[in-house]
């Protein structure tokens, strides 16, 4: 059993000579028994295995008595390697001295190879990932910096539109004013979820200035008055129901209520009202907004407040694909939830945030 082993078997004068080896570790290294027996076991060894032996192995086989699954690389009679697993087990007698050694080897020519795969496979994954930081820290600075400076030169063109409006004389060109005056509070609510995107992702996360005691209905009568303004062809109802003052970031809730109102407009049914509620209830502060059209479908319910999620969208409908993540993140700020449902008939988002 020993000689025909499925294991290379050695074993070991104290001095560290062989004194025993099977066939198939004779087999694996291309050796008679002459050649190996009363020979050192290190001479087996190539230059580096020797020194790792003599100077670990065999030290700590003479202190604790054996070792496991340590990598040799014994040297075959053609001169090339084998690579194998070691155990050994030293022998002692009745009084505690070393009387013998025994070595069982295992072929790991296949095992070295996956385990040298895998810290290369290791190796280019750390360094994809520090690349790939490096390439999104830098992505997200740059979106940073490119939404600050846009900031400028929108406000001049915003007091430039002002200044034409206060002259504008006929009908025409009270609505070109209008016009360049929405676009002007779109492009202003695109660069400010631009701005909230890159601080949270760079660390800074939504930043809130807290009040104790704000009074949400006139924040969202200016919010979808705006939005009336901004979409005339479009109804917006709203049933309000607040009779407490809440703690909350005035101008963070009117943004969320802004982005949530002004996706029901551009993704609802233009044939349906987009209905607003808000009440304050049991502690909470519950808005919601609804509007009819075609129903999310599942799979993009579960994407819905990723960043730069759009789903299927029409051309005149394009956009970041930043409001819902923005508002998510407002929700959270304010310890609230942002969720929402789709069905055939109607989208529901619903906003909960504790008034304390």
């Amino acid at each position: 059993m020993i000689e025909n082993s499925l294991c290379g078997y050695l074993t070991l004068q104290t001095n560290g000579r062989i004194e025993l080896v099977n066939q198939t570790l004779l087999g694996w290294v291309g050796r008679g028994p002459d050649e190996m027996i009363g020979k050192r076991f290190s001479d087996f060894l190539n230059i580096a295995g020797r020194i790792y032996y003599e100077t670990h192995l065999a030290p700590l086989l003479r202190m604790q008595g054996y070792f496991n699954e340590f990598a040799i690389d014994m040297l075959k009679a053609d001169g090339g390697l084998i690579q194998l697993i070691c155990n050994a087990l030293e022998r002692r007698g009745t009084e505690g001295q070393p009387t013998f050694i025994r070595l069982a080897m295992f072929k790991a020519t296949d095992r070295r190879r996956y385990e040298q795969e895998l810290l290369q496979a290791r190796e280019v994954a750390t360094s994809s990932l520090a690349s790939e930081r490096e390439a999104s820290e830098l992505r997200e600075q740059f979106i940073a910096v490119l939404g600050h400076d846009l900031r400028n030169p929108l406000a001049s063109i915003s007091a430039g539109a002002r200044i034409i409006g206060r002259d504008a004389k006929t009908e025409k060109e009270h609505q070109v004013v209008a016009m360049m005056q929405t676009t002007i509070m779109r492009m202003a609510g695109l660069i400010d979820n631009v701005l909230d995107f890159a601080r949270g992702r760079l660390g800074g996360g939504i930043t809130l200035d807290r009040n104790d005691r704000v009074l949400l209905e006139p924040v969202l009568h200016q919010v979808i008055y705006e939005l009336r303004l901004s979409s005339p062809g479009r109804q917006i109802d709203a049933v309000y129901a607040i009779k407490a003052p809440a703690n909350c970031d005035r101008s963070r809730v009117g943004q969320l209520v802004s982005n949530l109102v002004g996706n029901a407009l551009s993704h609802g049914s233009a044939n349906e009202a987009v209905r607003v509620h808000a009440e304050t209830t049991d502690g909470l502060f519950r808005f919601s907004v609804a509007n009819g059209g075609e129903p999310i479908p599942e799979a993009a319910m579960l994407k819905l407040f990723e960043p730069f999620f759009r789903g299927e969208m029409r051309a005149s409908r394009q956009g970041l694909g930043l409001g819902l993540h923005i508002a998510s993140q407002i929700a959270k700020a304010h310890d609230g939830v942002l969720s929402a449902t789709s069905t055939p008939t109607e989208t529901k988002f619903t906003f909960e945030m504790p008034l304390r």
